[in-house]
């Protein structure tokens, strides 16, 4: 697989859109998360005013369940208890679940998925789709980030994130609305101390972890920014990145599997490789041209 990254072009990479990115920025480090406003326009759009408000701001990460999900978001229990979203928010959001896969980019795996009649990647993100009911939708995938809702289907509003940090939970899929993906610093979240309550919630205020902001990446000076590129999924090297890891051809290997699951295909991130530096010119003469003597 590394031999086939380092013959990339820089072509086969994207940079994420400042507009759909998060920091999430903890004492131990940074979670960089990028939205999916092509499957949940409406829970986006109320994650990128609450992170423009500062809501969660001074919160915590306040479950960690094993092999599960972590999940962050106001503590209180109450509803009057609160924090207020804020500007530019909606407090009543539509399920997201599914959408119409007219139209959305759809990159298909060759091997079949239990939890779909197709799979792929949209726009980088682990899908599933349906020709019969031209359905789509995103995919609960290790680092898949979701937004937490009560019994009824629309009462989620997106203040209560969550991130799978355990063997993808594929039966969530279409059961609730997921808004993005983690492409940097998964090893902060999936290292947290498990809880010990019921689901994984912490049972002590102090075994919470602290939440220093979370911001939206068009926010932050552009210096300040995180440098990363996401490998594209609508390449040819992806195909055959994908088949790298579909059939291992190493000697280690005995037995070559002819299978791949979605969320075993891996989404690779790099740093921008540095521009290379243009040669120095001579400097021009300033020299005055000789003239005859007459």
């Amino acid at each position: 697989m590394q031999e086939i990254l380092d013959a990339s072009a820089p072509s086969d990479w994207r940079v994420p859109d400042p507009k759909n990115t998060l920091y999430l920025d903890l004492d131990s480090g940074q979670v960089v998360i990028e939205l999916a406003p092509a499957f949940a326009p409406a829970h986006v759009a109320n994650i990128r005013a609450m992170a423009k408000n500062g809501y969660w701001n001074g919160m915590s990460i306040n479950r960690s369940q094993d092999n599960f999900v972590v999940q962050w978001g106001d503590p209180a229990e109450e509803d009057k208890d609160r924090k207020p979203m804020g500007r530019g928010t909606k407090p009543k959001l539509p399920a997201e679940f599914a959408r119409k896969s007219d139209g959305l980019p759809f990159d298909r795996l060759p091997d079949a998925d239990g939890w779909a009649p197709q799979v792929g990647f949209s726009n980088g993100f682990p899908a599933g789709r349906d020709p019969a009911t031209n359905t789509a939708w995103m995919a609960h995938c290790y680092g898949a980030v979701g937004a937490g809702r009560d019994v009824a289907a629309d009462s989620s509003n997106a203040t209560e994130l969550y991130v799978v940090t355990g063997q993808s939970p594929r039966q969530l899929d279409r059961n609730i609305t997921l808004v993005g993906r983690v492409i940097k610093g998964m090893e902060l979240l999936s290292v947290l101390p498990r809880g010990t309550g019921p689901l994984g919630f912490y049972e002590q205020p102090s075994q919470r972890t602290p939440i220093r902001s979370v911001r939206l990446a068009a926010d932050v000076p552009k210096k300040d920014r995180v440098a990363i590129e996401v490998l594209r999924t609508d390449t040819p090297l992806f195909t055959d990145l994908v088949e790298s890891r579909r059939n291992r051809r190493d000697e280690w290997y005995k037995h070559m599997a002819g299978h791949i699951d979605l969320c075993n295909v891996p989404l690779p991130t790099r740093a921008p490789p540095p521009k290379p530096v243009k040669p120095a010119t001579a400097p021009k003469s300033k020299a005055k041209p000789k003239t005859k003597k007459r």
